[in-house]
C-alpha cells in the first residue's frame, strides 16, 4: 500500500560525501493551489478520503544542544541526516512529499524523496513549527531563568503563538494538500510541536514526538481527523524542547 511503513534493512551511511546530504530531488516552494498539483474535478472520486503521514524532522544542530527552535532556520545534524536515511528506507511510495520551508524539516523531506523516488519536494510555509517568541534561542535553563515557573505551569510568553492558531494553519494546509490527492497518500514533513498542537486540537492522545516520529491524519470532506503515531526512525527517545 503507498506510504505504508515497511520492516526493511536499513542500509548503513556512513560520516563524509556517502551521507545522502546532496541529494539531488528539487524542492519547490508553492502557493497553493499549485501547477504541480493535480486538479480536483467535481467526480465522485473526490469524496474519497486521503491520508497524510505527518513527520516530525530529523534531529536538528538545536535539538542535539536543547534549544527553542521555533522559526530559527537551524540546519539538520549529521544524526539527522542519518535519521531521515533510515526513515526513507523504511517508507513505502506516496503521491506527493510535501514539507515545512525550513530546512531542517525541507532536507528531511528532500533525503526521503530521493531514496523513495519522488519529487519534486512542495514547500508550504504553513507547516512551519510554532513561534515560540522570545523564548527563540534559549536552553530550558535560561528560559527558567528568564521567566521562573512558566514551563512548570505550562505557561507561555507574550510573543509566542497560541497553540490553536498554529494547529489551524496546519489543518487548513492539511486541508488544500489533501484536496489535491483524493483517496491518496502524501508525506508531510513538519515539526513537533505544531503536529502536537493540532493532535491537542483535534482531542488525541497528547505525546512527545520522537526525531522522525509520524502521525497518521485523515482527511475527508475537509474533516481532519488524527490516527496512529508511528516511529519512522527507530529513535524511541523524544530530544530537544517538548512544546
Amino acid at each position: 500500500m503507498a506510504g505504508q511503513v515497511v520492516s526493511t534493512c536499513p542500509r548503513c551511511f556512513s560520516s563524509g560525501s556517502e551521507e545522502p546530504q546532496n541529494s539531488h530531488t528539487q524542492m519547490v516552494p508553492v502557493p497553493l493551489p499549485s501547477p504541480w498539483m493535480p486538479t480536483a474535478h467535481d467526480d465522485p472520486s473526490n469524496s474519497a478520503a486521503t491520508r497524510l503521514l505527518v513527520a516530525r524532522h530529523g534531529q536538528s544542530e538545536w535539538n542535539a544542544i536543547g534549544r527553542w527552535q521555533g522559526r530559527a532556520d537551524v540546519p539538520l545534524s549529521d544524526e539527522g541526516m542519518r535519521q531521515a536515511a533510515d526513515a526513507g528506507l523504511r517508507l513505502g511510495t506516496f503521491d506527493s512529499v510535501w514539507s515545512s520551508d525550513l530546512q531542517r524539516a525541507s532536507l528531511t523531506a528532500n533525503i526521503i524523496a530521493e531514496i523513495i523516488g519522488i519529487g519534486p519536494v512542495l514547500l508550504d510555509v504553513r507547516l512551519r513549527e510554532t513561534d515560540v517568541g522570545p523564548w527563540q534561542g534559549l536552553t530550558h535553563d535560561e528560559v527558567e531563568a528568564g521567566w521562573p515557573g512558566f514551563l512548570a505551569e505550562h505557561r507561555r510568553p507574550d510573543g509566542f503563538e497560541d497553540y490553536d492558531v498554529a494547529a489551524a494553519r496546519m489543518v487548513a494546509a492539511f486541508v488544500d494538500i489533501a484536496a489535491a490527492f483524493p483517496g491518496g497518500e502524501v508525506l508531510v514533513v513538519s515539526h513537533g510541536g505544531a503536529i502536537r498542537s493540532v493532535r491537542r486540537l483535534l482531542g488525541a492522545p497528547d505525546a512527545r514526538m520522537p526525531n522522525l516520529g509520524a502521525t497518521w491524519f485523515h482527511v475527508h470532506r475537509g474533516n481532519v481527523t488524527a490516527g496512529d503515531l508511528v516511529n519512522l526512525a527507530g529513535a524511541d527517545t523524544p530530544t530537544g524542547i517538548a512544546l
